[in-house]
């Protein structure tokens, strides 16, 4: 079965015009086979062409009321259901990085089938979540180390256990808003909460257990941290729900993801040194909005089907334009970050291999192609590796430097 939505009014000018039942359709985007479903934007459905190599369809026209779409809208949506051999579990794996995720995927499928559900749960398989939740504290506790010395080993491994757990949280919350809209897009549909292997009472249960594994966590730092990471709290909790009300889930999400930039200095310090801390925040939204709108344009056609909001719909085909603003923002907020803390020629050098990355990945970007998405996504686990090694790199130049300053005073003053 075909559906198409279009812009009506378009539409029926056309088939007036070339007085038409059918209209053969030629493929702009080019997917798997095995995917159910694609969204391709054009100018207008004029740009439609007759193909021998293609079907020509019956068209079904959708009621507006039936479906949600943006108002005169030139964007065309196929939802098909492919005749194919393939399982059920390849339909799912679109737009998952098999590579990225494949120890982490074969350590929960050689787990207990007791354990498999909660492991998926808090996406064990899918570690990339963690990675990026994990960067912005490590950006931080590195910043925060003496010049000449390198992170407190100790604060990393905490922050990182944190990030594994609350990122699992995160998403333990998130399925359980979101089961009844889960279980309409094809990438979600066989989550634990979905599937019904683990009812709400199971999941509530198991959150209570990981909230209470993070706050251990929480109380090995500060008091001033415990305050401000139990204050982050309402943010993880609120995220899953924006995609309902605003078209900027995402600013939520970058808000929420890089809360750990000012936990992380105030862990080392005490406290939060506010002229630091607050560009490097808003350097770690703008790069969360990045990656996110992008992984939001995987399923952008159920998305807005279901009425669910996002910078990756609300962006449309400017997305890159879009994108490469923010990248812009992300830079500048590093540049000023790095000014407030005397950084060294390694930092900045690991500043301009950032905005190389950001660059080429908007540049190589299929918005139409989820695989291409999800692959681009993941890929930022390397942006946040640069800027972490640049950061520990340009401290312990800090005190080469250093160094040479004194010794040029004592020549001079001889």
């Amino acid at each position: 079965m075909l559906a198409i939505c279009v812009n009506l009014r378009t539409l029926a000018t056309h088939l007036l015009v070339h007085n038409a039942r059918h209209i053969g359709i030629k493929w702009v985007t080019l997917l798997p086979k095995r995917c159910s479903f694609v969204c391709t934007r054009i100018l207008s459905v004029y740009r439609l062409e007759e193909c021998d190599n293609y079907s020509t369809l019956s068209l079904t026209i959708s009621q507006r009321q039936n479906c949600k779409f943006p108002h005169n809208s030139d964007v065309l949506f196929l939802h098909y259901n492919a005749r194919s051999n393939s399982s059920k579990s390849d339909c799912c794996q679109v737009g998952i990085d098999r590579r990225a995720g494949k120890l982490a995927a074969a350590f929960v499928n050689n787990s207990a089938s007791a354990l498999q559900p909660y492991m998926k749960l808090m996406r064990i398989d899918k570690p990339i979540g963690s990675w990026l939740l994990f960067w912005p504290c490590g950006w931080s506790i590195a910043l925060s180390a003496l010049p000449g010395a390198l992170p407190d080993l100790k604060m990393l491994g905490l922050f990182g256990l944190g990030a594994f757990i609350m990122r699992g949280a995160g998403c333990t919350i998130n399925d359980m808003w979101d089961r009844d809209i889960d279980k309409k897009v094809s990438r979600t549909k066989d989550r634990p909460l979905v599937s019904g292997v683990l009812s709400q009472l199971e999941a509530l249960v198991f959150l209570s257990g990981q909230l209470g594994l993070g706050l251990l966590v929480l109380l090995q730092l500060n008091w001033y941290s415990i305050l401000l990471g139990a204050s982050s709290l309402g943010l993880v909790i609120i995220y899953p729900l924006m995609k309902r009300v605003t078209h900027w889930p995402q600013l939520i999400l970058g808000m929420t993801f890089n809360w750990g930039i000012l936990l992380g200095w105030s862990a080392v310090n005490g406290s939060c040194n506010w002229p630091i801390c607050l560009p490097l925040y808003a350097a770690g939204i703008c790069w969360t909005i990045v990656y996110d709108t992008i992984y939001a344009h995987q399923d952008k056609v159920e998305d807005v089907l279901l009425g669910i909001k996002s910078t990756a719909i609300m962006f449309g085909e400017n997305t890159k334009l879009w994108l490469s603003g923010f990248t812009s923002m992300m830079i500048s907020g590093l540049v000023v970050t790095g000014v407030q803390c005397d950084q060294t020629w390694p930092y900045y050098a690991s500043v301009g291999f950032v905005a190389a990355h950001l660059s080429t990945q908007l540049y190589t970007l299929n918005i139409n192609n989820p695989v291409d998405c999800s692959m681009t996504f993941v890929s930022n686990r390397n942006v946040g590796l640069l800027l972490f090694v640049g950061i520990v790199m340009g401290n312990l130049f800090k005190s080469k430097e250093e160094n040479n300053d004194e010794s040029k005073k004592i020549d001079f003053n001889r």
